[in-house]
Protein backbone atom coordinates (compact mmCIF):
# COMPACT_ATOMS: atom_id res chain seq x y z
CA UNK A 1 0.00 0.00 0.00
CA UNK A 2 1.24 3.23 -1.36
CA UNK A 3 1.28 6.83 0.52
CA UNK A 4 0.17 8.38 -2.71
CA UNK A 5 -2.90 6.36 -2.26
CA UNK A 6 -3.74 8.56 0.54
CA UNK A 7 -3.24 11.64 -1.41
CA UNK A 8 -5.70 14.56 -2.63
CA UNK A 9 -5.78 18.20 -3.52
CA UNK A 10 -6.63 20.03 -0.42
CA UNK A 11 -6.65 24.06 -0.95
CA UNK A 12 -5.05 26.02 1.73
CA UNK A 13 -7.30 28.20 2.52
CA UNK A 14 -10.14 25.76 3.70
CA UNK A 15 -7.41 24.56 6.54
CA UNK A 16 -9.39 26.72 9.30
CA UNK A 17 -7.16 28.90 11.38
CA UNK A 18 -10.02 29.36 13.94
CA UNK A 19 -12.64 27.67 15.40
CA UNK A 20 -16.20 28.18 14.62
CA UNK A 21 -18.68 30.60 16.51
CA UNK A 22 -20.58 28.80 18.82
CA UNK A 23 -18.61 25.71 18.41
CA UNK A 24 -21.85 23.47 17.49
CA UNK A 25 -22.73 26.26 14.46
CA UNK A 26 -19.84 23.93 12.30
CA UNK A 27 -20.53 22.11 9.72
CA UNK A 28 -21.01 18.05 9.91
CA UNK A 29 -21.03 15.67 6.57
CA UNK A 30 -22.58 12.61 7.43
CA UNK A 31 -21.59 9.67 5.63
CA UNK A 32 -24.13 7.00 5.74
CA UNK A 33 -25.99 5.37 3.17
CA UNK A 34 -25.79 8.51 1.29
CA UNK A 35 -23.62 11.76 2.39
CA UNK A 36 -25.51 14.73 3.37
CA UNK A 37 -25.00 17.96 4.76
CA UNK A 38 -25.37 19.00 8.18
CA UNK A 39 -24.59 21.35 10.96
CA UNK A 40 -23.04 19.50 14.35
CA UNK A 41 -26.05 20.83 16.60
CA UNK A 42 -28.00 18.56 14.80
CA UNK A 43 -26.31 15.51 16.30
CA UNK A 44 -28.65 14.71 18.50
CA UNK A 45 -30.97 13.16 15.96
CA UNK A 46 -28.79 12.30 13.81
CA UNK A 47 -27.74 9.69 16.41
CA UNK A 48 -29.73 7.16 17.71
CA UNK A 49 -31.43 7.36 21.09
CA UNK A 50 -29.93 3.89 22.25
CA UNK A 51 -26.35 4.86 21.05
CA UNK A 52 -23.53 4.78 23.02
CA UNK A 53 -20.68 7.85 22.62
CA UNK A 54 -17.33 7.48 24.46
CA UNK A 55 -15.42 10.61 24.65
CA UNK A 56 -11.83 11.66 25.34
CA UNK A 57 -11.70 13.20 28.86
CA UNK A 58 -7.61 14.17 28.26
CA UNK A 59 -6.89 17.72 29.05
CA UNK A 60 -4.24 19.65 26.63
CA UNK A 61 -1.19 21.22 28.64
CA UNK A 62 0.68 24.09 27.46
CA UNK A 63 3.70 21.83 25.88
CA UNK A 64 5.62 24.70 23.58
CA UNK A 65 7.95 26.03 25.57
CA UNK A 66 10.35 28.62 24.70
CA UNK A 67 13.89 28.84 26.20
CA UNK A 68 17.25 29.81 25.42
CA UNK A 69 20.33 27.68 25.81
CA UNK A 70 23.87 29.47 26.09
CA UNK A 71 22.04 32.84 24.71
CA UNK A 72 20.29 30.53 21.43
CA UNK A 73 16.51 30.19 21.35
CA UNK A 74 14.75 26.92 21.54
CA UNK A 75 11.47 25.61 20.80
CA UNK A 76 10.61 22.64 22.53
CA UNK A 77 6.98 21.02 21.94
CA UNK A 78 6.99 17.89 24.58
CA UNK A 79 4.72 15.31 23.24
CA UNK A 80 5.11 12.39 26.16
CA UNK A 81 6.43 11.68 29.38
CA UNK A 82 8.05 8.26 30.41
CA UNK A 83 7.99 6.10 33.10
CA UNK A 84 10.96 8.05 34.97
CA UNK A 85 9.06 11.50 34.80
CA UNK A 86 11.30 12.84 32.27
CA UNK A 87 9.56 14.23 28.99
CA UNK A 88 10.23 13.20 25.22
CA UNK A 89 10.11 16.33 23.18
CA UNK A 90 10.58 17.88 19.41
CA UNK A 91 13.47 20.48 19.76
CA UNK A 92 14.02 23.20 17.13
CA UNK A 93 17.06 23.95 16.55
CA UNK A 94 17.86 20.47 17.59
CA UNK A 95 21.19 19.81 15.77
CA UNK A 96 23.16 22.32 17.44
CA UNK A 97 21.66 20.88 21.28
CA UNK A 98 23.98 18.55 22.96
CA UNK A 99 23.60 15.85 25.55
CA UNK A 100 24.27 17.46 28.84
CA UNK A 101 23.38 20.79 27.98
CA UNK A 102 20.36 22.70 30.42
CA UNK A 103 17.88 25.15 28.91
CA UNK A 104 16.07 27.73 30.78
CA UNK A 105 12.55 28.48 30.10
CA UNK A 106 12.69 31.40 33.02
CA UNK A 107 13.44 32.00 36.56
CA UNK A 108 11.73 29.12 37.47
CA UNK A 109 11.81 26.05 34.97
CA UNK A 110 14.61 24.75 33.72
CA UNK A 111 15.57 21.07 31.85
CA UNK A 112 18.86 19.03 31.14
CA UNK A 113 19.17 17.28 28.06
CA UNK A 114 19.56 13.30 29.41
CA UNK A 115 19.55 12.12 25.15
CA UNK A 116 19.48 13.04 22.05
CA UNK A 117 17.57 10.91 19.99
CA UNK A 118 16.28 10.79 15.82
CA UNK A 119 14.32 13.65 13.72
CA UNK A 120 15.03 16.47 16.64
CA UNK A 121 13.39 14.59 19.21
CA UNK A 122 15.01 14.98 22.71
CA UNK A 123 14.95 13.32 26.15
CA UNK A 124 14.69 16.12 29.16
CA UNK A 125 14.57 16.27 33.02
CA UNK A 126 12.80 19.24 34.44
CA UNK A 127 13.90 21.16 37.19
CA UNK A 128 10.06 20.69 38.86
CA UNK A 129 7.51 17.70 38.89
CA UNK A 130 4.15 17.18 39.86
CA UNK A 131 1.71 20.38 40.25
CA UNK A 132 4.46 22.43 40.60
CA UNK A 133 5.59 21.37 37.16
CA UNK A 134 2.23 22.24 35.55
CA UNK A 135 1.84 25.48 37.25
CA UNK A 136 5.31 26.48 35.45
CA UNK A 137 3.59 25.36 31.58
CA UNK A 138 0.62 27.23 32.85
CA UNK A 139 2.70 30.30 32.98
CA UNK A 140 5.26 29.97 30.48
CA UNK A 141 4.06 27.57 27.58
CA UNK A 142 1.71 27.83 24.81
CA UNK A 143 -0.55 25.48 23.38
CA UNK A 144 1.10 23.41 20.66
CA UNK A 145 -0.78 24.48 18.03
CA UNK A 146 -0.06 22.47 14.58
CA UNK A 147 1.77 23.63 12.22
CA UNK A 148 -1.00 24.31 10.28
CA UNK A 149 -2.29 26.85 12.13
CA UNK A 150 -0.33 30.39 11.43
CA UNK A 151 0.30 31.61 14.77
CA UNK A 152 3.89 33.32 14.08
CA UNK A 153 4.29 34.70 17.80
CA UNK A 154 2.33 31.46 19.17
CA UNK A 155 -0.68 30.95 20.54
CA UNK A 156 -2.75 33.32 22.12
CA UNK A 157 -5.03 33.82 24.32
CA UNK A 158 -8.27 32.49 22.32
CA UNK A 159 -6.22 29.22 21.73
CA UNK A 160 -6.20 28.35 25.25
CA UNK A 161 -9.80 28.06 25.27
CA UNK A 162 -10.28 27.04 21.76
CA UNK A 163 -8.38 24.31 21.70
CA UNK A 164 -9.53 22.88 24.73
CA UNK A 165 -12.66 20.39 24.55
CA UNK A 166 -15.42 21.50 27.39
CA UNK A 167 -15.12 18.17 28.86
CA UNK A 168 -11.41 18.41 29.39
CA UNK A 169 -9.97 17.09 32.88
CA UNK A 170 -7.06 14.69 32.92
CA UNK A 171 -4.16 16.57 32.21
CA UNK A 172 -1.44 15.12 29.80
CA UNK A 173 -2.20 16.04 26.32
CA UNK A 174 0.01 17.56 24.11
CA UNK A 175 -2.47 17.59 20.69
CA UNK A 176 -6.23 18.15 21.75
CA UNK A 177 -8.58 15.14 20.42
CA UNK A 178 -9.93 17.58 18.31
CA UNK A 179 -13.50 16.29 17.59
CA UNK A 180 -14.81 17.02 20.73
CA UNK A 181 -14.10 20.77 20.54
CA UNK A 182 -16.91 20.96 18.81
CA UNK A 183 -19.31 19.84 21.65
CA UNK A 184 -20.72 22.55 24.06
CA UNK A 185 -22.17 22.26 27.59
CA UNK A 186 -25.72 22.87 26.08
CA UNK A 187 -25.46 20.35 23.05
CA UNK A 188 -24.14 17.68 26.12
CA UNK A 189 -27.75 17.96 27.67
CA UNK A 190 -29.98 17.77 24.58
CA UNK A 191 -27.89 14.88 23.65
CA UNK A 192 -28.14 13.35 27.47
CA UNK A 193 -32.14 14.57 26.80
CA UNK A 194 -32.82 11.83 24.05
CA UNK A 195 -31.01 9.46 26.47
CA UNK A 196 -27.74 8.51 24.67
CA UNK A 197 -25.47 7.26 26.96
CA UNK A 198 -21.67 8.96 27.85
CA UNK A 199 -18.73 6.84 28.45
CA UNK A 200 -15.08 8.49 29.07
CA UNK A 201 -12.07 7.13 28.36
CA UNK A 202 -8.97 9.05 28.49
CA UNK A 203 -5.91 9.05 25.33
CA UNK A 204 -3.07 11.66 26.32
CA UNK A 205 -2.56 12.43 22.34
CA UNK A 206 1.02 12.98 21.34
CA UNK A 207 2.13 15.77 18.77
CA UNK A 208 3.46 12.61 16.97
CA UNK A 209 0.31 13.08 15.40
CA UNK A 210 1.70 15.73 13.66
CA UNK A 211 4.51 14.48 11.65
CA UNK A 212 4.39 13.26 8.31
CA UNK A 213 4.63 9.93 6.94
CA UNK A 214 8.15 9.70 5.57
CA UNK A 215 8.10 6.23 3.81
CA UNK A 216 6.45 4.97 0.45
CA UNK A 217 5.11 1.64 1.67
CA UNK A 218 2.35 2.56 4.26
CA UNK A 219 3.08 -0.45 6.59
CA UNK A 220 6.38 0.59 7.25
CA UNK A 221 5.23 3.74 9.25
CA UNK A 222 5.91 3.89 13.08
CA UNK A 223 3.25 5.31 15.28
CA UNK A 224 4.97 7.44 18.18
CA UNK A 225 3.34 5.68 21.58
CA UNK A 226 0.56 7.45 23.75
CA UNK A 227 -0.63 7.13 27.38
CA UNK A 228 -3.90 5.83 27.29
CA UNK A 229 -6.30 4.61 30.29
CA UNK A 230 -9.50 2.86 29.79
CA UNK A 231 -11.64 2.43 33.01
CA UNK A 232 -13.75 -0.94 34.02
CA UNK A 233 -16.76 1.12 34.98
CA UNK A 234 -16.25 1.87 30.60
CA UNK A 235 -15.58 -1.53 29.62
CA UNK A 236 -18.44 -2.52 31.72
CA UNK A 237 -20.87 0.07 29.68
CA UNK A 238 -19.14 -1.19 26.04
CA UNK A 239 -19.56 -4.38 26.91
CA UNK A 240 -23.25 -4.34 27.96
CA UNK A 241 -24.18 -1.99 24.58
CA UNK A 242 -22.31 -4.22 22.41
CA UNK A 243 -24.18 -7.24 24.24
CA UNK A 244 -27.68 -5.53 23.66
CA UNK A 245 -26.99 -4.76 19.70
CA UNK A 246 -26.64 -0.62 20.46
CA UNK A 247 -23.80 0.93 18.51
CA UNK A 248 -20.21 2.41 20.17
CA UNK A 249 -20.04 5.74 18.52
CA UNK A 250 -16.10 7.41 19.08
CA UNK A 251 -16.33 10.56 19.47
CA UNK A 252 -12.45 11.24 17.83
CA UNK A 253 -9.94 9.06 16.40
CA UNK A 254 -8.02 8.99 19.53
CA UNK A 255 -11.02 6.93 21.30
CA UNK A 256 -11.53 5.10 18.59
CA UNK A 257 -7.80 3.70 18.67
CA UNK A 258 -7.55 3.51 22.62
CA UNK A 259 -10.89 1.60 22.35
CA UNK A 260 -9.46 -0.80 19.60
CA UNK A 261 -6.59 -1.19 21.78
CA UNK A 262 -8.89 -2.87 24.32
CA UNK A 263 -10.68 -4.86 22.25
CA UNK A 264 -8.55 -8.06 21.61
CA UNK A 265 -9.06 -10.15 18.26
CA UNK A 266 -11.80 -11.91 19.61
CA UNK A 267 -13.82 -8.53 20.23
CA UNK A 268 -13.10 -9.21 24.27
CA UNK A 269 -13.18 -5.80 25.98
CA UNK A 270 -10.48 -5.24 28.85
CA UNK A 271 -9.74 -2.51 31.00
CA UNK A 272 -6.79 -0.47 29.72
CA UNK A 273 -3.43 1.05 31.23
CA UNK A 274 -0.82 1.79 29.12
CA UNK A 275 0.87 2.57 25.71
CA UNK A 276 -0.57 2.65 22.67
CA UNK A 277 0.73 2.81 19.18
CA UNK A 278 -2.24 1.03 17.09
CA UNK A 279 -1.45 2.27 13.40
CA UNK A 280 -5.19 1.51 11.47
CA UNK A 281 -5.07 2.35 7.75
CA UNK A 282 -6.85 0.01 5.11
CA UNK A 283 -7.27 -3.93 5.78
CA UNK A 284 -7.71 -3.45 9.53
CA UNK A 285 -10.59 -5.41 10.82
CA UNK A 286 -12.49 -2.98 13.09
CA UNK A 287 -13.04 -4.69 16.56
CA UNK A 288 -15.36 -2.65 18.76
CA UNK A 289 -16.19 0.82 17.13
CA UNK A 290 -19.55 1.51 14.66
CA UNK A 291 -19.68 5.13 14.00
CA UNK A 292 -17.31 8.01 14.44
CA UNK A 293 -17.25 11.66 15.04
CA UNK A 294 -14.50 13.06 13.41
CA UNK A 295 -12.63 16.35 11.94
CA UNK A 296 -11.68 16.30 8.35
CA UNK A 297 -7.82 14.79 8.06
CA UNK A 298 -4.72 16.06 5.43
CA UNK A 299 -3.54 14.37 2.35
CA UNK A 300 -1.18 11.51 3.57
CA UNK A 301 -1.71 11.43 7.32
CA UNK A 302 -2.51 8.68 9.33
CA UNK A 303 -5.66 9.81 10.65
CA UNK A 304 -7.01 9.84 6.71
CA UNK A 305 -5.77 6.67 6.35
CA UNK A 306 -7.71 5.52 9.75
CA UNK A 307 -10.86 6.79 8.16
CA UNK A 308 -10.06 5.36 4.73
CA UNK A 309 -10.03 1.76 6.53
CA UNK A 310 -13.23 2.92 8.48
CA UNK A 311 -15.73 3.49 5.80
CA UNK A 312 -13.45 2.22 2.46
CA UNK A 313 -10.71 4.46 1.08
CA UNK A 314 -13.04 5.37 -2.41
CA UNK A 315 -15.95 5.91 -0.28
CA UNK A 316 -13.93 8.37 2.00
CA UNK A 317 -12.34 9.69 -0.93
CA UNK A 318 -15.63 10.96 -2.16
CA UNK A 319 -16.66 11.85 0.81
CA UNK A 320 -13.78 14.04 0.70
CA UNK A 321 -14.33 15.38 -2.41
CA UNK A 322 -17.87 16.54 -1.45
CA UNK A 323 -16.41 18.50 1.49
CA UNK A 324 -13.78 20.22 -1.21
CA UNK A 325 -16.51 21.29 -3.36
CA UNK A 326 -19.11 22.70 -0.22
CA UNK A 327 -16.16 24.33 1.42
CA UNK A 328 -15.88 22.23 4.47
CA UNK A 329 -13.22 23.83 6.75
CA UNK A 330 -10.16 21.25 7.98
CA UNK A 331 -8.20 19.73 10.74
CA UNK A 332 -8.23 20.87 14.20
CA UNK A 333 -10.28 24.14 13.75
CA UNK A 334 -12.41 22.41 10.74
CA UNK A 335 -15.66 20.92 10.23
CA UNK A 336 -16.70 17.90 11.30
CA UNK A 337 -18.37 14.72 10.42
CA UNK A 338 -20.11 11.60 11.07
CA UNK A 339 -18.79 8.43 9.46
CA UNK A 340 -20.80 4.86 9.72
CA UNK A 341 -19.55 1.73 8.90
CA UNK A 342 -21.01 -0.26 6.12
Amino acid sequence: MQLSDFDFDLPRELIAQRPAEPRESARLLHVGAKIKDHHVRDLPDLLRSDDLLVFNDTRVIPARLYGKRDQVRVEVTLHRQTDTGNWRAFARPGKRLREGQEILFGDALSARILRKLEEGEIELSFSLSGPAFLAALESLGHMPLPPYIQRPEGSDARDHQDYQTAYAREPGAVAAPTAGLHFTDALLERIKARGIEMAWVTLHVGAGTFLPVKVETVEEHRMHLEYGRLSQQTADQVIKARNQGRRVVAVGTTALRLLETATAEDGTLSPFDGETGIFIYPGYRFRCVDALITNFHLPKSTLFMLVCAFVGTERMKAAYAHAIEKGYRFFSYGDSSLLERT
